[in-house]
Order: structure tokens, then C-alpha cells, then sequence
């Protein structure tokens, strides 16, 4: 592991040293962290299932794809304000990094309050445009509207620990993820168990400990990082510098929000198939989130990789970490194929009683048929994500109207007909879609920046 002369060990350069092993360093606490999101969100819905009910487990996972709508948003616009900070600590540009970071809150600050007041008049037609069961509906309302109350403790967290990952420190963030997790179940607990909350409940136990890990995130990074610590000038909010912030964020943040539309429609032809469909596939997809969650880090761990060596304008280590992550990636979706086609069933009595045998055939088809797919999720995460890493931000958020033209033929053409076949392939086709558009136009940027950035790689030092 290479760090730079005078910058603070808990920082990683990602510009030297063998790719591979960088890559897979900078993943595995990410994987970690992954997991760890995960399962705390399992423990609520774990909890709810238990202590308040089959029918209060399906509302909470009736509001997955609102909540991905919306705190999705906001992460991508934090993971894209992020990218040009990645950027200067590659060129070792530090003056210009934290002017990145100083807008970078104010731009977070204002879009945060700006979902806050518009998920809160408008969530309740949302879930009704979603055609959420009656006999859910309730359920779905008071747990979402405390989510979306929260919004900025989302921004805080998302946005800071973007910000370490920047800079190559993948593992404070996590570490501050495990304090919070365990106070969240402390708290699941305590409002489910001890104060008879409701589903409410679980929605306030997720907020607080994710606003404590931002907080723990934002003390730890003028505590520990000499780099980070701002300088005379360097907070006045900059209107250009938002404006490039935003090219980058924007675009990242409307393809979070553009997926999500698709995971709301899926969900809206899910819902209009009963509370049995619902209940399945909210069992299905929290248990394909946890086997997913490292294909997801490792898009994640090649933003920081390409943005940092973009910075230091080295092509060939772009490329070559590409090919290598392409690698692992494509191993590790072999063992979650055999994972999932063995074991699928026994993973899903984590949610369901053993006795309901048919929620329980649903969600093991479910988990199959989309495990077969996964290599193509893989190249889709890698792919979306060098190329954001790179500041290719719009090519991307096409990819993504790629996968809602999709995933809305499918629910609106084949759902009506098909049932829970066509709901349960709707996501794998939209993958497809999405990769043709991502490959084609990773050739072509390649290209470019090869003709870019040869001249200097070769007058750089490696």
C-alpha cells in the first residue's frame, strides 16, 4: 500500500501500486459495510415480521422502491459531488479538493431540506399512484414518512462518507455503519418491543443511528485528516465550482432516481398482484440485496479508482483495473449463482414461517431466476461506475432510461399477462438493456481518453 509524502496515513493512493490488490483492499471493507446496511435493514424487517405481523412486513417492503427513489437521489448526488474530489486528490490538487468539498455541503444541505418538504406533502399520493393495498397501505405511510422525515441525516452520512472514500479511506465509514447498526437494533427494540411504536418505530430507529454515523463520520474527518481541514477562503460558496459539482452530481443523481422509477413500477405491478406477491419478493429482494451488496462495492471501489488515476492521467492503470475488477466480479457471481440455487430456500425462513410454503416457493423462484443474471449486473456496476469515476456522468443516466424503457415494457406489457413470471424477469431484462448502452460506450470514451491522456502518462513518472 503507497501513501503520498505529507498526506495522512488513513488516506489511500490509488494512482501506485499493483491494481489488484488496491481494488480488492479498498472493496473488502465496503463489502463489509454492505452487508452491514443490509442486515440492520433485515433486523427491522426481521422484527416487524416477528412482533407486528405479516401485514406490517409487506407495507415496510411496499415503500422499497419510494425510499430507493428518493434517499437514492440523494446518495447519488453525494457519490457525484464526491467524483471531483477524487479527482484532485489524484492530481494531489488539495486547495482545490476542499473548495470541492466546502460547495459540495452547501449544494448537500439545500437539496436535503428540498427533499425533506417535498417527500412529506407528497408521499401519501405517491403510495396510492402505486396502488398499494388497502390493507397495507397504513403500514407503508407511517413507516415512509418517518424515513423521508430523516432525509438529512441520509445526506450527512452519504455524503461524508463519499467524501472519505475519495480520498481512499473505505474503512472509517464502515466502522462508524457498525456503531450505528447496533445502536439501530438496540433501538428496533426498544420502539417495536418496549414502546409499542408501530412500524413508526422501526422508521425512527433507522434514522437516528444513521444520523449518529454521520456525525461520527464528520468528527472523525477534521479530527484525522490535516488535508480536510479548511483554509482562509476556501468556504465561500463558489456558484461556477456548483454548477460543474452538479454537471457531475445531477446526472448521477437522476440515474439513481431514473432505476428507482423502475423499481417502483415493478413494485406497482407486484402490489396489483396481491399481499402474497408483495411478501415474497420483499423477502426475495432483502436477501438478493445482502448477495448483490459486494457487486454494488465493487462499482463503487472503481469510481475512486478511475477518478483518482484520472486525476494522475494514467490510462493504462484505468484499464487494466477495469479488466480486474471485470475478473472478480464475474467470479463472485459464479458462487452466488450455486448459493442461491442450493440454499435460496433456507435463506428465506430468515423472514418467512416455514408453514407458508407457497410465499415461500414465490421468493425462491425470485432469487433464482435473478441469480442467473447477476454477471450482467456485475459488468453493469463496473461499467456505470468507471465511467461516472472518469466524469462521464450523462452515458450513464442514459443507461438508465435504458432500464426504465425496459423494466416499464415488461410490467406494463407482460405483467398484466404473464403474472409473477414477468414481474420476477422484469429486472434482468432491464440489465440487459442497460449493459448494451454501457459497453458500447466505454469503447468509445476508452478512445477518447486514450488520445487524452497518453501524451501525459508519458511524461509522468509512474
Amino acid at each position: 500500500m503507497l501513501f503520498r509524502k505529507g498526506i495522512s496515513v488513513m488516506t489511500k493512493d490509488m494512482t501506485a501500486g499493483k491494481p489488484l490488490g488496491l481494488i480488492l483492499r479498498f472493496c473488502g471493507p465496503m463489502v463489509f459495510g454492505n452487508i452491514l446496511q443490509q442486515l440492520y435493514s433485515m433486523v427491522d424487517t426481521v422484527i416487524v415480521g416477528r412482533y407486528l405481523g405479516a401485514s406490517a412486513l409487506a407495507g415496510v417492503g411496499a415503500t422499497g422502491a419510494i425510499s430507493f427513489l428518493v434517499v437514492g437521489f440523494a446518495t447519488g448526488i453525494c457519490t457525484g459531488l464526491s467524483i471531483p474530489v477524487a479527482q484532485a486528490f489524484g492530481a494531489g490538487d488539495y486547495q482545490n479538493m476542499r473548495k470541492n468539498i466546502a460547495n459540495s455541503y452547501y449544494l448537500g444541505a439545500l437539496i436535503g431540506v428540498l427533499l425533506t418538504i417535498l417527500t412529506m406533502i407528497g408521499t401519501g399520493t405517491i403510495l396510492h399512484w402505486m396502488k398499494t393495498p388497502d390493507d397495507i397501505y397504513q403500514y407503508s405511510y407511517d413507516y415512509i414518512i418517518v424515513i423521508f422525515g430523516g432525509i438529512l441525516t441520509s445526506v450527512l452520512y452519504n455524503s461524508l462518507a463519499a467524501i472519505l472514500r475519495a480520498v481512499g479511506d473505505s474503512k472509517s465509514p464502515i466502522l462508524f455503519l457498525a456503531i450505528s447498526s447496533v445502536l439501530n437494533i438496540v433501538l428496533d427494540l426498544v420502539f417495536l418491543v418496549g414502546l409499542h411504536s408501530g412500524v413508526a418505530g422501526a422508521g425512527y430507529a433507522t434514522v437516528i443511528s444513521q444520523g449518529i454515523s454521520g456525525l461520527l463520520c464528520l468528527f472523525y474527518l477534521y479530527k484525522k485528516f490535516e488535508i480536510m481541514r479548511f483554509q482562509q477562503g476556501e468556504c465561500r460558496l463558489e456558484l461556477n465550482r456548483c454548477s460543474r459539482l452538479l454537471s457531475i452530481g445531477l446526472p448521477m443523481a437522476l440515474q439513481f432516481s431514473i432505476t428507482a422509477i423502475g423499481s417502483i413500477i415493478l413494485q406497482t405491478s407486484v402490489n396489483s398482484l396481491g399481499s402474497l406477491a408483495v411478501t415474497s419478493v420483499t423477502a426475495a429482494q432483502k436477501i438478493c440485496a445482502i448477495v448483490m451488496g459486494p457487486l454494488e462495492s465493487l462499482g463503487i471501489t472503481m469510481a475512486t479508482f478511475c477518478g483518482q488515476n484520472l486525476g494522475a492521467k494514467k490510462f493504462y492503470r484505468i484499464r487494466d483495473g477495469i479488466r480486474l475488477s471485470m475478473y472478480v466480479s464475474m467470479c463472485y457471481c459464479a458462487f452466488c449463482i450455486a448459493f442461491l440455487w442450493i440454499l435460496g430456500k433456507y435463506t428465506a425462513y430468515l423472514f418467512l414461517d416455514p408453514s407458508e410454503t407457497e410465499v415461500i416457493q414465490l421468493a425462491v423462484q425470485y432469487m433464482r431466476l435473478n441469480a442467473i443474471f447477476y454477471p450482467v449486473l456485475g459488468v453493469l456496476f463496473i461499467l456505470r461506475n468507471s465511467l461516472q469515476g472518469m466524469g462521464y456522468s450523462l452515458m450513464p443516466m442514459m443507461a438508465g432510461v435504458s432500464e426504465l424503457a425496459a423494466r416499464s415494457l415488461v410490467c406494463f406489457g407482460f405483467v398484466p399477462t404473464f403474472g409473477y413470471m414477468a414481474a420476477v424477469m422484469a429486472s434482468p431484462v432491464a440489465w440487459i438493456f442497460a449493459d448494451v448502452l454501457l459497453i458500447t460506450v466505454y469503447f468509445v470514451d476508452m478512445r477518447k481518453l486514450k488520445r487524452q491522456l497518453l501524451p501525459a502518462e508519458a511524461a509522468v513518472p509512474a
